[in-house]
């Protein structure tokens, strides 16, 4: 399999859509996710439609040494990752002190161990033959933190540190890390975070899976460090940086209340 993707979290949202628009670049594609039956779907979808492969794996990378056997079985299939796109991750909404743990260590699993181990994993071989491209689907949520979701929200803070330092330190071996930072998006997450009552997304045109995989695509064929989908999300990520903390926070959790009803 050559040009090949290997995307996680591929069963819906951005994932599916990144996975449309590699196969529409008539690359291969090894999907990832806990739901082998829609990632099968998909890919009797991509394989009729662009003539490409693709090769399916059900796996919860929430779980230790997921990105290990992953990893093994591509081996064993001679199959070489020339993009990984860490897309996998879910948030959880609620104050701290009355969430569930269970849940956050899974999300800390996913969002943070599974996307480093990921990336530790196939980085070498892509150093080594001095060329690949890596995409860590992080958020807007990476520039400040977040009351009402402060584990998800530290999550994202990490995948964008983590990017952006990993593609310095390979600025000199033809490989690129990048970090997307989309904000709120018809993508089903909220459902899973069980946020439809939040101001962030109540009312609001959000913009779509695919306008963001496009997007996140794009900019890590350019080898851009950062991508912030929107120019208001980049506007609001940018202000950020020269705002009073309180402030932020105090506009944060707003944002992050249920409406009421």
């Amino acid at each position: 399999m050559k040009n090949t993707a290997l995307i996680t979290g591929a069963s819906n949202g951005i994932g599916l859509e990144l996975a449309r628009v590699h196969a529409s670049k008539g690359g291969n594609l090894v999907l990832v996710a806990r739901s082998i039956d829609k990632l099968n779907a998909l890919k009797t979808e991509l394989e009729t439609t662009y003539k490409i492969s693709v090769y399916t794996i059900g796996k919860d990378l929430s779980r230790k040494n997921a990105a290990q056997e992953v990893f093994d079985e591509l081996a064993k299939k001679n199959i070489t990752v020339e993009y990984l796109m860490n897309n996998a991750g879910f948030g959880d909404y609620g104050m701290f002190y009355e969430t569930d743990w269970n849940k956050e260590e899974q999300m800390i699993n996913l969002n943070v161990t599974a996307l480093v181990h990921f990336t530790k994993l196939f980085v070498k071989s892509m150093a080594a033959n001095g060329k690949g491209k890596i995409l860590n689907v992080a958020s807007t949520a990476s520039f400040q933190p977040g009351p009402g979701m402060a584990v998800y929200f530290a999550t994202k803070a990490f995948v964008l540190s983590f990017s952006d330092a990993i593609n310095n330190e390979l600025s000199d071996k033809g490989v690129t890390v990048t970090a997307l930072c989309p904000g709120a998006t018809a993508s089903g997450f909220q459902e899973a975070a069980a946020m439809q009552g939040s101001k962030l997304f109540e009312g609001k045109k959000l913009p779509t899976s695919k306008e963001v995989a496009e997007y996140g695509y794009a900019a890590m064929l350019k080898g851009k460090a950062v991508a912030i989908h929107g120019f208001m999300n980049m506007l609001i990520a940018t202000s950020v940086r020269f705002s009073p903390r309180p402030i932020v926070l105090k506009i944060t959790r707003k944002l992050m209340q249920k409406a009421m009803h």
